[in-house]
């Protein structure tokens, strides 16, 4: 059994080198506000949930029917459904190192028995492959996700060696991670999954362990892609991200969820080798890809055929697919490049995504979810039946279950270990990248003290209070991050002395007592965003953003019978608040004008009646029912 040493328990990526330092969930806890309380209902619902209906669906009993000799027979679910087995695994370690949930802990232990029999000798372990009546072993590397599986399988057992936890299962990751050397190796099978992520797995197990074969591996399968090798399927090698190989690429492309998680184990394989070139490809690629493939809520992937990014600037909001897993995993490369590289733009669009994506996915009871998060809804959708699951996610309504539910296992492992992305170190003192009421206890590199209590609104309020609990005799550097958004910041030292910040990382150097106090103020206004013109889906159209938070018009706030699509706003009025503090836009409800032909001369609105447009946060829409919402706004 591996035994993880205490300074890196309850830390999802712990990467060799780089500019920063994570912190784990046993020096960083989030204590309350906008996330704890999605944490708070991830541990008290969603868990549960989420492991009720596995249960439901026959993905946690396929492990059963392999020991039984009837999984040809009785299996049921996708090919991948063992891998959401494996995240929701996952999510319980993290949040057994979180809190210590009993809960958690003796789900663990009741589903590592079953999963732990089902491991044929050799370390092969799959519910689809393999077994009388099934394909053979890797027989369709395109579609079988056979060593996808293997990725969230090692992700949960290094969760649950860095959790505490342990146990069976922690060894039934590592046994699989050996058989996938010895196949996959230099002088074995030279193929890869369609479905990237077992690269960062295998990372991350070498890093737990200090296992050579492991990065080796997880090396060759990066350079390996790019090369042809899967078939051209009717989406093209792109979908596999199988035309170009990784250092060659230019902007990520295919599917939004493979692309990333691709992307991802290349920072991880880039920071432990040294290939400074391969990083550097990353960044660039990441680059163009936010400057010309991501929605305003920092979602990715705007085509639903094969849930892929489009071309350069094809961003149409009504047919954004932005599912949620693609959300997770542009968190998880942003994460791997703010350490590797220090960037705060990073942490920038992370913050974007959380706030506007996965926050948007979960209902407030975390027990139902979207799947695809749109950013335009012209009908509003039924309710989803309580008890099936639903075999694809509309946008227009929260379901309880999918036969594909990637994203409510992502959801839940992101949540429960969500801490671990808030504050970073370095040689010279503590970083915070993302703002929640939240404790930190920790000690610098060279052994030192350090910590504080962070207090703060956000993202309702712009206040943000770091007060120091934990320091030493000598000076350290307190640095906060301004985002990008951000005019008008102020930060007050613990002296009193006011000085005013532009975007970026702000720092306080200072022999610090218990009692100090860091104090950042961001100005909260509502402001009008416009779209870069190369966007044809929103030319004639603007948002607006409050903070962090993109908003929207919902129907529920308009007058019966009228809907979202009649809105237009004035731009050039400035936006305001109601006596609730919520932003209002100054605009019309127009009547459309018929026509037998919608291109005929004159065709357009028939009239208007001047409106007051109520905007709410975008995570919240669809929490009163079923409506019609838009994030971009026609003007007048």
């Amino acid at each position: 059994m591996t035994i993880v040493p205490d300074d890196l328990t309850g830390r999802p990526v712990v990467p060799s080198a780089g500019r920063l330092r994570p912190l784990g969930l046993r020096e960083v806890r989030i204590t309350g506000g906008f996330w704890g309380d999605r944490q708070s209902v991830n541990a008290s619902a969603t868990l549960e949930h989420n492991l009720s209906w596995e249960r439901r669906v026959g993905w946690i009993d396929n492990f059963a029917a392999v020991v039984d000799g009837r999984v040809g027979r009785d299996r049921r679910g996708r090919e991948f459904s063992d891998s959401d087995v494996y995240k929701l695994i996952e999510a319980m370690a993290w949040e057994v190192a979180r809190t210590g949930d009993a809960f958690a802990v003796a789900s663990i232990e009741e589903l590592a028995k079953v999963i732990e029999r089902a491991q044929e000798p050799d370390g092969y372990l799959n519910t689809a492959f393999g077994h009388p009546g099934q394909a053979e072993r890797y027989s369709d590397l395109e579609w079988g996700h056979e060593l996808y599986c293997y990725g969230h399988l090692i992700q949960a057992g290094v969760a649950l060696l860095r959790s505490g936890v342990g146990g069976p299962l922690a060894d039934v990751a590592v046994r699989a991670a050996d058989h996938v050397c010895n196949t996959f190796g230099p002088s074995g099978n030279q193929g890869y999954c369609g479905h990237p992520v077992i690269e960062m797995a295998l990372v991350e197990l070498y890093r737990i362990t200090g296992e050579r074969r492991y990065l080796d591996q997880a090396a060759l399968f990066v350079s390996r892609r790019g090369n042809g090798v899967l078939a051209d399927v009717e989406f093209g090698r792109g979908y596999f991200q199988d035309d170009v190989p990784v250092r060659d690429t230019e902007v990520f492309h295919g599917h939004a969820v493979r692309a990333l998680y691709l992307a991802s184990g290349a920072v991880d394989v880039a920071v432990e080798t040294g290939d400074t070139a391969l990083l550097a490809a990353i960044e660039r690629q990441w680059a163009a890809t936010v400057a010309r493939r991501t929605y305003l809520t920092g979602g990715m992937g705007a085509r639903h055929a094969d849930e892929a990014f489009g071309d350069d600037f094809f961003l149409p909001p009504d047919r954004a697919y932005s599912e949620t897993c693609a959300a997770v995993a542009s968190v998880q490369l942003a994460w791997r490049l703010l350490l590797a590289t220090g960037s705060p733009k990073y942490a920038d669009l992370a913050e974007r995504t959380l706030y506007n994506v996965i926050a948007t996915s979960p209902a407030d009871d975390g027990r139902s979810f979207f799947y695809v998060n749109t950013l335009h809804r012209r009908a509003i959708g039924g309710l989803p039946a309580s008890d099936r699951a639903h075999p694809r996610a509309e946008s227009g309504v929260r379901a309880p279950w999918f036969d594909v539910s990637c994203c409510p296992n992502n959801l839940a492992r992101t949540f429960a270990s969500l801490a671990a992305y808030l504050v970073t170190a370095d040689d010279d003192g503590l970083q915070v990248h993302q703002y929640a009421d939240a404790t930190v206890s920790t000690r610098l590199p060279d052994g030192r003290p350090a910590g504080f209590v962070m207090s703060t609104g956000y993202p309702d309020d712009g206040a943000v209070v770091l007060r120091v609990t934990e320091t030493s005799s000598s000076p350290w550097t307190l640095s906060i991050r301004v985002p990008a958004w951000a005019e008008g910041a102020v930060l007050v030292g613990p002296d009193g002395t006011r000085r005013s910040v532009g975007p970026g990382m702000a720092s306080v150097t200072a022999v610090f007592a218990a009692g100090d106090e860091v104090r950042l103020g961001l100005l909260m206004r509502p402001r009008w965003v416009r779209a870069d013109p190369r966007i044809d889906a929103l030319r004639g159209a603007v948002a607006v953003e409050r903070g962090p938070l993109v908003l929207c018009a919902e129907s529920a706030d308009l007058p019966a019978g009228r809907d979202v699509d009649a809105v237009r706003v004035d731009a050039s009025v400035p936006l305001s608040t109601d006596e609730s503090g919520a932003v209002v836009a100054t605009g019309a409800l127009v009547d459309d004008d018929d026509h037998d032909w919608p291109y005929a001369a004159g065709a357009g609105d028939a009239g208007s009646d001047p409106a007051s447009i109520r905007l709410i946060p975008y995570h919240s829409w669809a929490a009163r029912g079923p409506a019609t919402m838009r994030v971009w706004l026609p003007t007048i």
